[in-house]
């Protein structure tokens, strides 16, 4: 996927200029940004469901608006950051709407739509409560099970906003695994995420939305570097080392005794 000269605005406020980007087979993108800069929007353009105000985004060479929707649901997939629950479906019902793009015929989902609902249950740790009214799970277990329904969707491009809201420390760190593992295995994988150190734990590359229009990409090494960071976030960040790990850490506020 690239997206070439794309501007992307909120009323009379533009949040992306220009923006000329490639995601490539085996990347994972960071997308990081203060609040409003554009994050969520930017996802929402990439997946199809916002025109862009200016630009193109392309998949395979192709602009977006020319793909069907059956095609375009089996190369990406969409994590949204929040959701409602109106209907009391099953966690597998749930995860199992992610096979329809594959339903080109059939109206009933096959034994090897079943394997893959349960697989991608299982990988997210919920696979016991496959028979759980959604609306009876608490935040963390719906964001899991939200992430089982990307990954029974098996595409080769992710888009995941906010990956790890709600999960606790434990599934964050196996959520982020599960994203590297996925990279590894050919997918390319663009999240946002507020938490840096869990970004740089598992991203290949960052893009920061500097919320006027501006914005910088490019590997993780150049474009999370604390300076960068921190006209980015709006405050002062610090990175340190601890051993193979770099840990960025916000400067603290010494205006008050």
């Amino acid at each position: 996927m690239r997206t070439v000269d794309l501007h992307l605005s909120i009323g009379t406020r533009l949040l992306v200029s220009g923006l000329d980007w490639q995601i490539k087979t085996g990347q994972c993108w960071c997308v990081i940004g203060r609040n409003g800069s554009g994050k969520s929007t930017l996802l929402r353009t990439l997946a199809g469901l916002r025109e862009p105000d200016a630009g193109s985004v392309q998949l395979q060479g192709r602009a977006l608006q020319d793909w069907p929707l059956q095609g375009l649901a089996r190369e990406r997939a969409f994590l949204p950051q929040g959701r409602s629950d109106a209907f009391g479906y099953r966690v597998i019902e749930t995860v199992l709407t992610a096979r329809h793009p594959y339903h080109d015929a059939g109206y009933w989902e096959s034994d090897a739509d079943y394997q893959a609902a349960h697989g991608a249950l299982q990988a997210l740790d919920v696979g016991d409560l496959a028979e759980r009214d959604v609306r009876t799970l608490s935040g963390g277990e719906r964001q899991r099970v939200a992430i089982a329904a990307v990954l029974a969707q098996d595409t080769p491009l992710l888009l995941l906003d906010e990956p790890a809201n709600a999960l606790d420390l434990a599934h964050q760190v196996s959520v982020m695994s599960l994203l590297a593992r996925l990279r590894q295995s050919g997918k390319a994988v663009v999240m946002v995420s507020h938490d840096l150190n869990l970004a740089h734990s598992v991203a290949t590359h960052a893009l920061l939305l500097m919320g006027d229009g501006q914005w910088q990409a490019g590997p993780v090494a150049e474009a999370m570097r604390a300076p960068i960071l921190s006209r980015c976030l709006g405050h002062p960040i610090e990175m340190v080392r601890h051993g193979s790990r770099s840990i960025y850490i916000p400067v603290e506020d010494n205006h008050h005794e």
